[in-house]
């Protein structure tokens, strides 16, 4: 892959690294208001971030786009196209799954697991914003994927 697609390519995670953990407050109350603003912050960057690079890659696209005369230039331009887009396809549905998270929060249903109900935590939810299983139930999860694929 040329450098200057690999500078471009940023993995989903290194995109929401740029914010302050939460700091809780003595007594506070899981998903108060505070916490609930906090990871709307969080999600709505991490949303930005996301179509700025499906603005990116159609810019270099449209940049790069030639009509190379040799079949390996040409081949290879179109497997960097390719690998471009399916990046972008992956980012597109994380966007769709980033706007109903952001409405679980609107709708104070966010930060508990979908499958026992307790608190998925602030730590959890900073690592992967929509999270919406607790690290039990996720973990059970992936051992029964291992098991059914195996």
């Amino acid at each position: 892959m040329p450098t200057k697609a690999k500078a471009k390519a940023k993995s989903s995670s290194e995109l929401t690294r740029g914010f302050a953990p939460y700091k809780e407050t003595k007594g506070e109350e899981y998903m108060s208001d505070a916490m609930r603003a906090h990871f709307t912050g969080i999600l709505n960057t991490w949303k930005l971030e996301l179509m700025q690079e499906v603005d990116r890659t159609v810019h270099h696209m449209q940049d790069e786009a030639a009509n190379f005369p040799d079949p390996a230039d040409r081949a290879s331009q179109e497997e960097e196209f390719s690998l471009e887009l399916r990046a972008r396809d992956r980012e597109r549905k994380l966007i769709k799954k980033i706007d109903e998270t952001l409405q679980l929060i609107d709708d104070n249903e966010y930060g508990w697991c979908d499958s026992c109900g307790v608190e998925i935590g602030i730590r959890r939810l900073e690592a992967r914003p929509t999270a919406t299983l607790c690290i039990d139930c996720k973990t059970l999860a992936e051992i029964r994927e291992k098991q059914i694929g195996s």
